[in-house]
């Protein structure tokens, strides 16, 4: 009943830091770290123990499989190669380094703990890098990679971070075995991933008309995937993930308008609430933790802290840039017919790849493995810096946190990064592209008779759209053309009549419903109409990013 009640309390710190992020402009996993340091120190408080064993079970599988949904199949496998080169090849990269810092930095850190510790803090965070670049204007390509990036290296993190404990536990570790082992493990993950997105995508196209079931779905989806793939031993990450692209992909055909609206409402609070949660949840450890440090000086375990921070962004810019090099050298070799469409049209330049090289912000991936280490060893004794690991783990998401992400506006700044009208105007184009194939339909190939009076009232409507459409396109051209800022679209006329309309029906339905003249069954269908027509004009406002 206690843990109850601090659970009931954060949940309510959560709510009222959403608006205090709202008004800040701050990134909210920055105030959720600094909130939990500072309800972490709260006396009257006590000491939320979780078993490690939960945390990979609650919160790894929803954050993991709302990212791959998320995640753009085609523009995910159109950049396969820089997100491969970062979330695998960099992801190692950064464990070892890690890994050699601390052994040879903190006394009392064999190889294997130094390795576990290198695999913790080696996968950048997708939410973190996702809530701090937004609104930031940066290039489309950028957004994917990091975010295409954050996903698969929780992933291979995950795995080398599994064979760290074993190695750890059980005090044999050999490399050979090890590599077979990870390419089954991962092999198995994925494909089983696949099977069970299709066993998915089939059980939401049998679902009709019921979107409070095919929202159920979705929740239970990255639970079942999870614990089937643990069962069959094989990587529940990897299987996940590859569930996950699986529904991003089917998504458009499967789900319909209500699900999807109701689906996305569910999905974001929850993932709110788990990344929330969990950044609370190390900071309401952290006076344990500390005090179970033992003999050991917690300032100097901070120093070394900050140098294993530094060792993980020093390694990052380093790779980042040593790679682009290394693809755009082999890139120049190929013929121009196979350079890829999107490489012309957007392309990432020095700038971007530095910007790349300094979104490395870690974050709830590794706070979770870090609460998820073992108690104990196979023979009954103490994990080994346990405490330790957590704490310096702590410390790296801080500094990637905080350091990089408030800096991150200042560096876009600095290197004059605008924002670009791109993804504006493609909105734009597909919407001119179904209104014009709409007008087609409307004379060509219409299934039924229509009177010749219907058939040009449609024909004008859409018509006029697609001028204004047409004209919207060719200013934002000629803007982009003249390296102009962006001009944000002002409210029409009879936008701001029909908005002012809403106003006086909303006031009326409540006015309605405190004097009792109507049936609440009554009021509540207008309501549900009014959302509705409130919710189209909302999409007709012109978008504002902030920063």
């Amino acid at each position: 009943m206690e843990n109850f009640e601090v659970v009931i309390f954060i949940l309510a710190i959560l709510i009222c830091l959403s608006a205090i992020a709202d008004k800040s402009k701050l990134p909210y996993p920055i105030l959720l770290v600094i909130a939990g340091l500072i309800i972490g120190f709260v006396p009257a408080l006590p000491d939320l123990a979780m078993d490690p064993e939960v945390v990979f079970l609650i919160f790894l599988p929803p954050i993991l499989y709302d990212a791959a949904s998320k995640t753009s199949w085609h523009e995910f496998r159109t950049l396969i190669r820089p997100i491969s080169a970062l979330a695998i090849s960099l992801a190692f990269f950064t464990t070892i380094a890690v890994a050699v810092s601390a052994h040879y930095l903190i006394p009392g850190f064999s190889w294997p703990l130094a390795f576990l510790l290198g695999a913790i803090v080696s996968p950048p965070d997708a939410v973190a890098a996702t809530s701090i670049t937004k609104g930031l204007g940066l290039n489309r390509k950028v957004i994917t990679i990091l975010e295409g990036e954050s996903l698969l290296n929780d992933a291979s993190a995950l795995i080398a971070y599994r064979y760290a404990v074993a190695a750890v536990t059980t005090g044999t570790f050999v490399l050979w075995q090890a590599g077979i082992q990870f390419l089954l493990v991962a092999g198995g993950g994925i494909l089983l991933g696949l099977l069970l997105g299709y066993v998915f995508v089939f059980a939401h196209k049998k679902i009709t008309n019921n979107p409070i079931v095919e929202t159920s779905l979705t929740l239970l989806s990255p639970f079942v995937t999870y614990l089937a793939a643990e069962h069959l031993h094989v990587s529940g990450v990897l299987a996940v993930v590859s569930s996950g692209l699986m529904m991003s992909w089917r998504a458009p055909e499967i789900f319909s308008y209500q699900a999807r609206m109701r689906t996305r409402v569910v999905w974001d609070t929850m993932i709110y609430l788990l990344n929330g949660f969990i950044f609370i949840l190390i900071g309401l450890q952290l006076p344990a933790i500390i005090k179970d440090l033992g003999s050991f000086p917690v300032m100097d375990l901070l120093g070394n802290g900050l140098l294993i921070s530094l060792a993980t962004i020093l390694v990052r810019i380093i790779w980042v840039f040593a790679g682009a090099y290394w693809q755009r050298f082999f890139t120049r070799k190929k013929k121009a017919a196979e350079t890829d469409l999107h490489e012309t049209e957007e392309p990432v330049d020095w700038k971007n790849i530095l910007i790349v090289a300094w979104t490395g912000t870690r974050g709830i991936i590794s706070l979770a493995t870090a609460l998820a280490l073992p108690l104990t060893l196979e023979s009954g004794e103490a994990f080994p810096k346990r405490h330790s690991i957590i704490f310096l783990a702590f410390v790296v998401i801080f500094v990637t946190l905080v350091v990089q992400g408030l800096s991150l506006p200042l560096l876009i700044r600095l290197l004059g990064v605008k924002p670009k009208d791109a993804e504006y105007n493609e909105e734009k184009e597909l919407k001119l592209y179904l209104v014009t194939s709409t007008l087609h339909f409307i004379e060509h190939e219409f299934p039924v008779h229509i009177e010749n009076k219907i058939s040009d009232e449609l024909k004008k409507k859409y018509t006029t759209l697609a001028n204004t459409l047409t004209k919207e396109i060719k200013a934002t051209k000629k803007r982009i053309a003249n390296d102009e800022d962006i001009i944000v679209a002002s409210v029409s006329p009879m936008l701001n009549a029909q908005i002012e309309i809403s106003k006086f029906q909303r006031e009326l339905l409540i006015k309605l419903h405190k004097d009792g003249t109507f049936s609440d069954t009554a009021i509540k269908h207008a309501e549900l109409e009014r959302d509705i027509d409130d919710l189209k004009l909302d999409m007709r406002l012109p978008k504002e990013e902030t920063i």
